[in-house]
């Protein structure tokens, strides 16, 4: 089929039109705004885009276009499509059209959690070889992409309930064809489309009827809403959640047993009063261990064994813009969170205090999404953001979208955060906000930058502001890191490639000082191309990089982290405590690699056991 794209440039838009590349339909599109990550990832998927919005686009007569939510439907393609009597349809129905047949559609849904949890289900899914196609709000940093095309029966695809179309104003989610569905909560949200808690839970209350009697709905126990939207269930229900803060007579509870080191998470989990197994979650917060469980449970129904699973959990590193580590400058934790709604922001502060260090947690809030702009939750704020030690609140993005009757008063919710004993003071500039940051902040603090949109790319400006900032390489900076590998003699083969990480360290004219590598296989991390540029040496960046490397090792659940060196055994003995090996120990895939044989048996194996 041929099919056309307005605005094929939004994550959601654009994952579905690779989907639909993938499985061998033609795809071409258009968008006023094109550039990187998104053009260049449409153009390696070879669908054409078009730059600007115009009738002379529908001349390669497509039998469909596609209309996101954005579109109004006097959209100059919108009405060439209708003068030329083109079919108009929305991204979720053309899923529904194209995509779910002869699959197993796993739908997550709720007001929070869609995207981590879906991710976490399709990854543990990969990771035990199903194979699956999935689609997702965000990007999961294991898989680097938010959709793909499967050969394995399960299709993950995260829920959503806003609308689809001008013509289409039903729920995302009632396209998905649900066979099992995990609900994480129900709140008020999307207030621009819903006029209350009662029609969002009608909505939920459509989806769960559409899951066939062979079917599950796994619903947590802690929403008192999803529960009651569970009862127009015809299907089988299984409800989740921990103890001390649910039933205990629940088919699937987790019990906590300890708290490792980077606030990694050990638990056991009981079915219908069994134990189940055992697990550990990296991601921080009681309400990421919850959808952790609504996953096993999932999981579980789809066939997997409690190993497969547990495997999966471990290794989930997280997904972008979710509690994602930007960098580290002057001893200061920079953190992305996509946070705008109250539950979501005291939940999030709460799970990551203490995760990357023991000094404060500051809390950065954008009021950007139709709901925070608006003064539906102006108490709510000062009570989730209090959970921090201090916080900025920028301006309210696009205030005009909100009327000034009900707009959020960002002076009066620092004030109100006051109120509570906490700092806090409401500052409209981003420049100043900065500049006010880096006189606050101290080495062993945390700052989370909470918005969901760019925040004028804040996290990034901020750490330039630090200096010798600690962060993931971009693809812009990959020249940098080879001529500083070159410099001081160090191979640059393989570095980066698609089973390595890397990190640099730049100072604040954004020049490479130091970079650090790992190669992922399975459970073990070979860590490489420790550099640091001649001219800073004896400064510790050198610690730095590795114990970044290793807060990343511990963060990706690995089992252990080994490497290779000729002339830095009492380094990485003293440092971190590594012990040498014989080189045979080491595993199979990584005897296999460049930097194990570019050593040709003269440089020394050392290992690190994770606990």
């Amino acid at each position: 089929m041929k099919i056309h794209f307005i605005g094929i440039c939004g994550t959601g838009m654009g994952a579905v039109a690779e989907l639909l590349k993938a499985v061998g339909h033609e795809v071409r599109g258009s968008d006023e705004h094109v550039y990187p990550p998104m053009s260049t990832q449409l153009a390696s998927a070879g669908i054409a885009l078009m730059e600007g919005f115009a009738d002379r686009n529908l001349d390669w007569m497509p039998e469909a276009v596609v209309v996101g939510n954005i579109c109004r439907r006097d959209h100059v393609e919108v009405l060439a499509a209708q003068q030329r009597g083109i079919r108009l349809t929305s991204f979720p129905a053309i899923v529904e059209e194209l995509l779910l047949p002869d699959k197993l559609p796993l739908v997550v849904c709720g007001t929070h959690g869609k995207t981590t949890t879906s991710s976490l289900a399709a990854w543990t899914l990969l990771n035990a070889g199903r194979d699956p196609s999935y689609m997702i709000g965000g990007v999961p940093l294991n898989m680097g992409h938010n959709a793909a095309v499967g050969k394995g029966p399960q299709f993950v695809l995260e829920g959503d309930e806003y609308d689809c179309a001008f013509f289409d104003k039903k729920s995302k989610f009632l396209h998905y064809r649900p066979q099992v569905a995990i609900l994480t909560s129900i709140e008020l949200d999307h207030v621009d489309i819903f006029p209350d808690l009662p029609h969002i839970k009608q909505a939920f209350r459509e989806l769960v009827a559409l899951i066939p009697e062979a079917g599950v709905l796994v619903v947590s126990a802690s929403s008192e809403h999803a529960l009651d939207c569970a009862k127009a269930a015809s299907c089988r229900v299984e409800r989740y959640g921990i103890s001390g803060s649910c039933p205990d007579d629940i088919e699937w509870r987790a019990a906590v047993t300890g708290i490792k080191t980077g606030g990694r998470t050990t638990f056991q989990v009981h079915r219908r009063g069994q134990l189940y197994g055992s697990f550990e979650l990296g991601l921080s917060g009681a309400y990421n261990l919850e959808n952790a469980v609504g996953v096993i449970a999932a999981m579980a129904n789809l066939g997997l064994s409690p190993e497969e699973i547990a495997s999966g959990i471990r290794r989930f590193v997280g997904v972008k813009r979710r509690q994602e580590l930007r960098g580290v400058a002057q001893g200061v934790t920079v953190v992305d969170d996509f946070a705008h709604h109250p539950t979501a922001i005291r939940e999030t502060l709460r799970g990551l205090r203490g995760r990357f260090g023991t000094g404060r947690l500051i809390a950065v809030f954008e009021p950007r999404s139709a709901t925070s702009r608006t003064a539906v939750f102006q108490q709510e704020f000062a009570e989730a953001l209090a959970a921090a030690d201090e916080i900025v609140v920028g301006a309210v993005h696009l205030p005009e979208k909100a009327p000034p009757g009900n707009r959020l008063d960002v002076e009066k919710l620092a004030a109100d955060i006051r109120k509570r004993g906490v700092p806090a003071r409401a500052i409209a500039d981003t420049e100043q906000i900065i500049d006010t940051l880096v006189q606050r902040a101290s080495a062993g603090d945390t700052v989370v930058i909470m918005s969901s949109g760019s925040f004028e790319n804040l996290h990034e400006r901020l750490l330039h502001k630090l200096g010798d900032a600690v962060q993931p390489c971009p693809p812009s900076d990959e020249p940098k890191v080879r001529k500083l590998l070159s410099l001081v003699k160090l191979p640059t083969v393989g570095v980066p490639d698609d089973l390595a990480e890397l990190w640099t360290l730049k100072d604040p004219q954004g020049e490479v000082m130091g970079c650090v590598a790992l190669e992922i296989y399975r459970d073990t991390a070979l860590l490489r191309s420790l550099a640091v540029h001649p001219e800073r040496r004896g400064e510790g960046l050198g610690w730095m990089l590795a114990e970044m490397a290793l807060l990343r090792v511990r963060q990706r659940g690995l089992l252990r982290v080994c490497l290779l060196t000729e002339h830095a055994t009492d380094f990485f003995a003293e440092k971190f405590g590594f012990r040498p090996v014989p080189r045979e120990s080491l595993p199979p895939e990584v005897q296999g690699s460049s930097e194990y044989q570019r050593f040709c048996g003269h440089a020394v194996a050392m290992a690190l056991e994770i606990t």
